[in-house]
């Protein structure tokens, strides 16, 4: 069993990732209903809730089948992510996570997100005032440091743990980095060797198979993984993860009545909780993923992103029902 704070999740637990434009409800729901054990909002600005900015205040939107739940915040004053934390907290998240790991540069740039792992004592700063800004545990998300000659996160892991954070999660590349290259571990895994760290140790970047999971699960000691880009038009990677660590063996490819099955219901909740036009449109980005591998897609594909009503959408996923019915489909990982 692995605690943050009161929360209880099963031993190597498996974190859906907070990606923007990216893990919204529809998306977490489908995640969630395949295994993910526990799932955060889309990053939301500090700033932007302060302001009262219509997006920032959707991102706030949980729903109780999503329990545990956490809202990650992003900014780059001390005082207004104190405030933030106490306005997301009426939410009624299971918890709060501080995003210092996002590498684009119109968050960085503006001083957020990995920027502050330039600015180690203002980090501390930062996270202090919102762990005493809200009864919820509060996690960070990090990186292993800014570049190749600032890989701070050792000493990063335990002054936040001191000041009060319940668990960390690392994704192995520095923000010079972004995500190019092969994410490395070892600065990860020596966090969880170090005695003076208590509090539960996630790992972050390219688990992208069951086979990966076990492995860096084995060799680095984590006591879960978050997962991104793999989760993208493939939901199934949360079950299929856990089937193999608990047994060893692979579960069937899903088939394309499954794809087609989880895609609708996606665009059915994306529909109902953003409305047609716009659940339409942000749906387009999912597609290609969700029909990776398919033979000759590309009519269809074309089919589904221009197409503005929903009746022409689900006639499409009919149409690609029956057109790959039977056929076996490329795994996406």
């Amino acid at each position: 069993m692995v605690r943050i704070g009161d929360i209880e999740l099963p031993d190597f637990p498996l974190l859906l990732a907070p990606m923007e434009d990216v893990s919204d409800p529809p998306f977490r729901a489908v995640c969630k209903a395949n295994g993910a054990d526990l799932m955060y909002t889309e990053f939301i600005s500090s700033e932007g809730l302060i302001r009262d900015a219509a997006k920032s205040v959707q991102k706030l939107d949980i729903f109780e089948y999503e329990r545990p739940i956490g809202i990650q915040l992003f900014g780059s004053d001390v005082e207004t992510m104190g405030e933030c934390a106490r306005i997301a907290s009426r939410a009624n998240p299971d918890l709060i996570d501080i995003n210092y790991g996002c590498p684009v540069k119109n968050v960085a740039c503006r001083g957020a997100g990995a920027a502050l792992l330039q600015d180690i004592p203002k980090m501390v700063r930062m996270t202090d005032a919102v762990v005493k800004s809200t009864h919820l545990p509060v996690t960070v998300k990090t990186r292993l440091g800014w570049d190749e000659n600032t890989k701070n996160v050792g000493d990063v892991a335990e002054r936040l743990q001191d000041i009060g954070i319940k668990a960390l999660t690392v994704h192995g590349r520095t923000r010079v980095q972004m995500y190019k290259g092969e994410a490395d571990w070892t600065l990860i895994g020596r966090i969880k060797e170090n005695p003076r760290i208590t509090i539960p140790i996630f790992g972050n970047g390219d688990i992208d198979s069951p086979e990966k999971a076990l492995e860096y699960k084995n060799r680095y000691g984590v006591d879960g993984v978050m997962i991104g880009r793999a989760s993208i038009g493939y939901p199934w990677v949360f079950d299929e993860i856990k089937h193999f660590v608990k047994t060893g063996e692979h579960r069937p490819a899903p088939t394309i009545a499954d794809r087609v099955a989880v895609c609708r219901q996606h665009l059915d909740f994306s529909i109902r909780w953003k409305g047609e036009i716009v659940g339409l449109f942000e749906m387009r980005r999912h597609y290609a993923n969700y029909f990776k591998g398919l033979p000759d897609f590309k009519p269809y594909r074309m089919q589904l992103v221009t197409t503005d009503s929903y009746a022409g959408v689900s006639a499409v996923l009919d149409e690609v029902a029956e057109r790959y019915m039977g056929e076996l489909t490329a795994t996406v990982q």
